[in-house]
């Protein structure tokens, strides 16, 4: 579903459906065939192609990447990404992973920049189904902008640039 944004008031009775650790083709076929447009944390390579061969879009987890796979033992979050399966990154149990996930994957290689910032941007927007350019940025657009410090032990925000409406 594609939206404009007008605001969360605009979105009452609406629901967006993710599906949570789909492990098979027949998980994602599940949660396709309920609705769902989102498969969080596939478990597997193939939950992740079978989710894109669905048309799902893929929520990975940011930990993940940063510690440098699941802590429960299922498939790398960065593999995914290198194989072009994942659309977001979501924080999960670790509130301050997205900067630090998205530098990772730009100094693993597996990202550029601007791709790794669209998993924790504009990503998490369209998985949830708030349309109009949201985590974007481009002409016309609302934008609150982050400066921050990517150079080594850790990535930090140095300021916050609010849009005024």
């Amino acid at each position: 579903m594609t939206r404009r944004w007008r605001g969360w008031a605009d979105w009452r009775g609406e629901i967006v459906l993710f599906g949570h650790d789909p492990q098979t083709v027949d998980d994602v076929r599940a949660i396709a065939e309920r609705g769902g447009t989102v498969a969080e944390f596939p478990t597997t390579v193939e939950a992740g192609c079978a989710a894109r061969d669905h048309g799902l879009l893929v929520v990975a987890g940011a930990p993940n990447v940063i510690r440098g796979g699941s802590h429960a033992g299922n498939v790398s979050a960065a593999e995914l990404v290198s194989r072009g399966l994942v659309d977001a990154l979501a924080t999960d149990y670790l509130p301050h992973a997205l900067l630090p996930a998205a530098v990772r994957l730009v100094s693993a290689g597996l990202a550029t920049l601007p791709q790794a910032i669209g998993l924790v941007t504009s990503g998490p927007a369209a998985a949830v189904g708030v349309d109009g350019g949201r985590g974007s940025i481009a002409p016309g657009l609302r934008a609150d902008l982050v400066l921050a410090d990517l150079w080594p032990p850790v990535p930090r925000v140095v300021r916050l640039l609010e849009a005024a409406l």
